[in-house]
């Protein structure tokens, strides 16, 4: 669970910027104290996280990081684009430039999931 929760952390500040203790907390469904533990085991695990206190502050990820693809093996890719080509085959909705960036960052050529 506590793997699960930091990966969520991590993804919500790439997608958001920043965040709040409690506002995580509440999200995540434990303590503010429990969020700061997990940005404590972020920051021991690498990761460029930070805190800033007072107004307009709460939990960044440093300016420029991005995630390393090697979090994820080469068929964990590949599912995931054939899994998002799938879903938005059945949808109707064309999503190619999203799968382009995917499939540039994963290193995988979308032709081959078909």
């Amino acid at each position: 669970m506590l793997e699960s929760r930091l990966f969520k952390i991590l993804y919500y500040l790439l997608d958001k910027g920043k965040a709040t203790a409690r506002e995580l907390a509440e999200r995540l469904e434990v303590s503010t104290r429990t969020i700061y533990r997990d940005i404590d085991a972020l920051s021991s695990a690498g990761i460029p996280i930070y805190t800033e206190t007072g107004r307009g502050g709460g939990i960044r990820l440093m300016e420029g990081f991005v995630l390393d693809r090697a979090l994820l093996s080469e068929q964990e890719r590949r599912e995931i684009l054939s899994a998002l080509r799938s879903l938005w085959a059945l949808s109707g909705h064309q999503q190619d430039v999203v799968l382009e960036k995917l499939s540039a960052l994963f290193q995988v050529i979308c032709a081959k999931l078909l």
